[in-house]
């Protein structure tokens, strides 16, 4: 697979080239978890969410017999499962409603500095693809400008994807609640409010980089049924294109899984990659290392 990627690359950036595409339109987008970073035994944020309600639940004891509350705080891993990424979504967002967006983002920060993933006991900033981080540095040193469009929280990623994968966070699409300005303290300030603004999954990926990129990429990268039109969008143009769909097929190196992972399954997308021209890559055969290769 990496002898494609370089050939479309090199294809697209070269100056006469029957594929040359200008700079200005070469775009990528990358989904998230479970394509830059892992999302096994659940999403990162789904950690975050369940430190969170620890939190509130300190503070206010109904929430410990509450569900689905009582379920996170129990470590119910099946009950997060069956609630799947738009359940997950809609409580994470009952969970972070009246704080301003500076302190979400500094509540994010220092949750990511510090937490680690129950299972291998590294932090989770240790948990990213080391193909995918070399993947994102090659392309921009190639003219390309790389996005995230995910399903995960926006002010989330926002809070590390600059730090993690080169990204600023005015290039990250993802799910959102609705902000509204006030003035708290003789300061104005955006709040988050307990109601959804969008969540970013499916069909909504290609709806949102039309509404905040304006361009259709050329080359996208996904793991899930979610990604599914995304890749069908950026094939849709005219020109040469490249989309990428990698299956989680290592059990060694991380964990094998597709079509049975409730929160976030990938079942049509693998059935339909061949004939939708989306080219699947194999953790296993295609990845040398999937962390870093220390962690590996």
């Amino acid at each position: 697979m990496k002898n494609a990627i370089v050939d479309f690359v090199g294809r697209v950036t070269r100056v006469g080239h029957a594929d040359f595409v200008p700079q200005a339109e070469r775009i990528a987008t990358f989904d998230n978890d479970g394509t830059l970073w892992s999302e096994q035994p659940i999403p990162v944020q789904a950690f975050f969410l369940i430190d969170r309600v620890k939190t509130l639940a300190a503070k206010n004891e109904a929430l410990r017999d509450r569900q689905p509350f009582k379920a996170l705080l129990e470590g119910d891993l099946k009950a997060l499962h069956d609630m799947g990424s738009k359940g997950i979504a809609e409580l994470f967002f009952s969970t972070h409603a009246g704080m301003t967006v500076e302190a979400f983002d500094e509540l994010a920060r220092d949750w990511m500095r510090t937490a680690k993933h129950p299972e291998t006991g590294r932090n989770f900033s240790k948990m990213t693809y080391q193909p995918q981080l070399e993947l994102l540095e090659y392309l921009r040193a190639n003219g390309f400008k790389t996005y995230i469009v995910s399903g995960g929280g926006v002010e989330f990623m926002r809070a590390f994807s600059e730090e993690l994968y080169g990204i600023p966070r005015e290039q990250v699409i993802g799910s959102s609640l609705k902000l509204r300005f006030v003035i708290r303290d003789n300061r104005a300030v955006l709040v988050k409010v307990a109601e959804a603004e969008s969540v970013d999954d499916r069909e909504a990926k290609p709806e949102h980089i039309g509404q905040f990129i304006g361009r259709r990429p050329i080359f996208a990268f996904g793991n899930s049924d979610g990604d599914f039109e995304m890749l069908q969008y950026v094939l849709a143009g005219s020109g040469l294109r490249l989309a990428l769909l990698l299956h989680h097929d290592d059990a060694n190196r991380e964990v094998a899984y597709d079509r049975d992972f409730k929160i976030s399954p990938l079942s049509k997308a693998l059935d339909k990659a061949e004939k939708c021209g989306i080219k699947l890559v194999s953790m296993q055969r295609d990845w040398k290392t999937v962390f870093h290769p220390s962690v590996d």
